[in-house]
């Protein structure tokens, strides 16, 4: 029996199912897809390539104030390589000298002939000395702007020393940047290179590193702190006094809160 098509299927030319631009749902839904995934790799490229990363790079030379532009190594008098630096100060002269001596640290004397037979009988007869003096080391040209040292117990043989040196660079409104190199002694005797008295520094100057920052945490006068890896990329060595020292390469940065210069002006004459 014969069949005739009805009015709707020849109308609709028997392909109802068909979209009237020709194309199928599913090719339309992944051509959006495309479009849409291009455009999210775009904008997320735009926004690394000039904002994320260029930020990221503003915030580095923020945090690591010309540090690249400096030495790692100080020297002796004659040349030789000296102590590293593991520590830096961000302020005013005054600030350092405030928050150095809030942390019970004292400055210390230049060395010369007449502290070098002092600081040997202050040895012998175990008498305190706590501006007992530091031999000069040597960086930008010139030895240490600032010397600070901490006594432990009634010997002078053994304390804590740091030496800063002001560096050349501008490095901003919080002040200039103190480059410095503290190191423990723990010993008086003979310097390997010299046959002049010195101290001996132990080998880990790290642990003296942490230490004076424990000490300014203690003070409430830094303002900001961080430790910046990979300042050294040689991990040892020795000093002019033929001293071996070792470092995991790092170097400790604070930013100093500005100090009062009409109270503390008479004390750092001093």
């Amino acid at each position: 029996m014969n069949v005739e098509p009805t009015q709707q299927s020849v109308e609709s030319g028997g392909s109802s199912s068909e979209p009237a631009d020709g194309a199928a749902p599913g090719a339309r839904s992944h051509a959006r897809l495309w479009i849409w995934g291009a455009v999210a790799a775009l904008s997320l490229y735009l926004l690394a390539a000039y904002v994320v990363v260029p930020l990221g790079w503003e915030l580095d030379a923020e945090r690591h104030p010309a540090l690249d532009d400096n030495p790692r190594i100080t020297t002796t008098g004659d040349g030789h390589p000296g102590d590293p630096l593991n520590v830096a100060l961000i302020g005013s002269e005054s600030a350092v000298k405030k928050s150095l001596r809030a942390a019970g640290w004292f400055p210390a004397s230049a060395l010369n002939l007449k502290d070098d037979l002092k600081i040997a009988a202050d040895v012998v007869l175990s008498r305190p000395d706590d501006d007992a003096p530091v031999s000069s080391l040597y960086l930008f040209g010139r030895k240490e702007d600032l010397a600070f040292e901490q006594p432990v117990g009634d010997n002078p043989r053994q304390r804590h020393h740091v030496r800063f040196w002001k560096a050349p660079q501008d490095v901003g409104a919080d002040g200039p940047l103190w480059l410095g190199s503290a190191s423990y002694d723990e010993r008086v005797g003979l310097s390997k290179t010299t046959g002049q008295v010195t101290h001996h520094i132990a080998p880990d100057v790290d642990k003296e590193r942490d230490h004076l920052f424990q000490n300014l945490e203690a003070t409430g006068l830094l303002s900001k702190q961080e430790s910046i890896p990979n300042y050294h990329t040689e991990l040892t060595g020795r000093n002019g006094g033929g001293d071996q020292w070792r470092t995991d390469g790092a170097l400790d940065l604070g930013v100093l809160k500005p100090a009062a210069p009409e109270r503390d002006s008479a004390e750092d004459r001093q």
